[in-house]
């Protein structure tokens, strides 16, 4: 999949070396304990209709299909929509589709991008559109317009903080742009390793509420959370990860808000 102007986006290549040994990271191994979190903090139940962009091979959206939420996971990797799709829970579907360009329109109860899976993968690189003042935020515009209104959304995001205070030998980061270069060595599933670049946006609390708001949501809270401990934390320099939720209001912005939950809107509007 690619963008205008033709190329494929740096991520399909390292997808596509990785296939399944990309669920040997660590940072992986803590799904339950997310799924856990979001399932409560954003008042999911069985029948909650949940977007994931940027799914991967599916780890979140098959938790929460196997906790009754209905659930449709993008990726713009072939080989990851593959592997999600193998035994996936019948209340689970996933398709190849590229987060920059979403068709949905209120069709979802809830909206979730984490692990840096689209919203964040999107500033730097091959198959990226140099010319956008903000390729992150039109993740996130598509996000919004897909939920219903008193939708809530959930997006995690590299800490700038973090990010800079820990810089590695193989790192590069452009203070201009927010965005850290990363030389990282990849191994597959039979132990070939490979070299590619990885770029990442970075963001501080103040640019995600306003990135979200720009969107036409309402932040709740800004979470400092670690993969596999999400827990409703302020943010602080020492996490390398924030959590944003949000809500989609009743209303336009400015013209007397008012937020109801998931469950709510399906009682009233159906």
């Amino acid at each position: 999949m690619s963008n205008a102007a033709g190329d494929r986006h740096f991520f399909e290549d390292i997808a596509d070396h990785l296939g399944p040994a990309y669920l040997r990271y660590s940072f992986t191994k803590g799904t339950a304990q997310e799924v856990d979190f979001l399932m409560e903090r954003l008042g999911l139940d069985e029948g909650s209709r949940l977007l994931d962009v940027g799914c991967g091979p599916g780890r979140h959206a098959r938790a929460l299909a196997e906790a009754g939420v209905i659930v449709v996971g993008i990726d713009i990797s072939a080989p990851f929509i593959e592997l999600a799709r193998r035994e996936a829970p019948a209340t689970a579907r996933f398709e190849r589709m590229d987060a920059r360009q979403l068709p949905f329109d209120q069709e979802f109860d809830a909206v979730i991008s984490l692990c840096q899976g689209a919203f964040g993968l999107v500033g730097g690189g091959p198959g990226v559109d140099g010319s956008a003042v903000d390729p992150d935020g039109a993740v996130l515009d598509g996000m919004a317009a897909a939920l219903v209104p008193g939708g809530v959304l959930a997006v995690s995001a590299f800490s700038a903080y973090f990010q800079v205070r820990f810089l590695e030998d193989h790192d590069h980061f452009d203070a201009a742009a927010g965005v850290n270069r990363e030389l990282a060595t990849l191994t597959d599933q039979h132990g070939a390793q490979i070299e590619r670049d990885l770029w990442t946006s970075c963001f501080t609390p103040r640019e995600l509420r306003l990135l979200v708001d720009r969107a036409g949501l309402e932040v709740d809270d800004v979470y400092g959370v670690t993969p596999g401990r999400y827990r409703a934390d302020p943010p602080s320099l020492d996490v390398p990860e924030f959590l944003v939720v949000a809500h989609r209001p009743m209303l336009p912005p400015g013209r007397g808000r008012h937020r109801i939950g998931p469950r709510e809107f399906r009682e009233t509007s159906g």
